[in-house]
């Protein structure tokens, strides 16, 4: 018995130690920006909804090619009649009746104004337009995914200039008691240093914030647990003038071509140019035809002389043929207004195309605009970020010999740390602006 309980008690620590081991490594992965991108398109809901709505248009592509088929259908009915009948005026017996009828029905559309043509093409470009949106809404995503790693990229870097700075200033508190206790300085520098300290820590646990937030964006992004979650580093190399688009026309060009939401928008024009024609198909006539096979039997209790039942159905059996032809004369206005109503939406959609176009050349004209602001940005940073460590060193020597008290250095290293957040902040923003180009131009944004 206490064999057992020692195996159970050491089969239930595997199982923990291993649950452990694979719920620490599943904690310890690093999404990479693949990965992030693949997944959130793999699971976006909206992804999902126009994944839905292509398999409601291929369901309407076939039910359009099936208005081109006839109809058949099938019947067959049995009455039963029990009571008083009248044979001849005024003579009433009681008669029970059974009367069956089957029969094989077909139906078809000869002519309808080519409606079921346009149907059918319409069918096809609903399809076209939901693949075009669908592709749209990828692009956003993605673009959407790029944009909140950066951000987390960009708040981790600047995570690490603030713990750098409050590492300097931890030694420089060092430095100082040393100094104060060799007479050179006086003890209210002491104060001033650990207050300096005070505001480092404060601006560390800003920057855990921002990075905590920009990690809890991009999970939410996802849809994935937000505990453990981390992304794999990316390295960033300065930005440089080779990045930069020295032409915004090419971009313009191949964008209005290729982009997905002007091929939609033109879908949209095809589409309301088929709702026009469809319209129209109400002041054609329309030509349908029909036919159908069938036999009946019919017999009572008042007779003996009728024939068996299948006897009769064989002697009864007969074929009908129909041919229909409705000519519209007058439709209550139903079919004038449905034809203004429809070009009415054609040239709503050729306003919507242009409107498209518009929006377009804004965004990529501002895209490259900012682009080349957050290039002049970048570079005017590091400049000003180079003078300020030229400018903190001196200080930081002068301070060291007293010819410098600890407020005036202190102002020269928040110059130096604001440089470095600037040249932080411009460098990112250049890479995005210069991705959001790349996306206009069809270029991948995840390299």
């Amino acid at each position: 018995m206490k064999i057992t309980k020692t195996i159970n008690m050491k089969n239930i620590l595997i199982a923990i130690a291993v649950f452990t081991s694979i719920y620490s490594n599943a904690q310890a992965k690093k999404w990479t920006l693949q990965e992030a991108v693949n997944h959130a398109i793999e699971n976006n809901i909206s992804v999902q909804q126009s994944n839905n709505r292509l398999l409601i248009n291929e369901q309407d592509i076939t039910a359009a090619k099936g208005q081109f088929l006839p109809t058949l259908s099938g019947s067959a009915g049995h009455t039963l009649s029990i009571g008083n009948a009248q044979l001849f005026p005024g003579q009433f017996v009681d008669r029970t009746a059974h009367n069956t009828n089957i029969g094989v029905n077909a139906n078809q559309t000869i002519f309808n104004g080519f409606r079921t043509t346009n149907l059918y093409k319409q069918s096809q470009l609903n399809l076209e337009a939901t693949q075009l949106e669908l592709a749209r809404i990828k692009d956003d995503i993605s673009l959407n995914v790029v944009n909140a790693y950066l951000n987390i990229l960009f708040n981790k870097e600047n995570l690490e200039i603030a713990k750098s700075q409050y590492d300097f200033t931890n030694k420089q508190l060092e430095q100082v008691k040393e100094l104060v206790d060799a007479g050179v300085q006086p003890k209210a520098n002491i104060y001033d240093t650990e207050a300096t300290l005070s505001s480092n820590l404060q601006s560390v646990t800003v920057a855990e914030n921002n990075y905590e937030l920009s990690l809890l964006t991009l999970s939410q992004l996802l849809q994935v647990d937000f505990n453990g979650f981390d992304v794999a580093n990316i390295t960033i190399d300065s930005p440089s003038s080779e990045l930069l688009y020295k032409d915004v026309t090419p971009v313009l060009k191949y964008a209005i071509e290729n982009r997905n939401e002007i091929k939609a928008a033109e879908k949209n024009i095809e589409l309301s140019q088929l709702n026009t024609e469809i319209s129209k198909s109400g002041f054609y006539p329309s030509v349908t035809g029909a036919y159908s096979y069938g036999s009946n039997t019919f017999y009572t209790n008042l007779s003996d002389t009728e024939e068996a039942f299948f006897n009769q159905l064989n002697d009864q059996k007969a074929h009908s043929i129909r041919l229909n032809v409705n000519i519209p004369i007058f439709s209550q206005y139903q079919n004038k207004t449905a034809v203004a109503k429809a070009k009415i939406q054609e040239e709503d959609a050729r306003l919507g195309l242009e409107q498209a176009k518009l929006t377009l050349q804004t965004n990529i004209q501002r895209a490259f605009t900012d682009a080349k602001s957050a290039y002049r940005a970048y570079e005017a940073a590091k400049k000003s970020l180079e003078s300020q460590k030229i400018a903190f060193d001196n200080a930081s020597q002068r301070y060291n010999i007293g010819a410098m008290n600890a407020f005036d250095l202190e102002q020269s290293r928040l110059r130096l740390v604001n440089a470095e957040a600037s040249l932080v902040n411009a460098k990112y923003d250049f890479v995005f602006k210069t991705k959001v180009l790349d996306f206009y131009f069809g270029k991948p944004i995840m390299q």
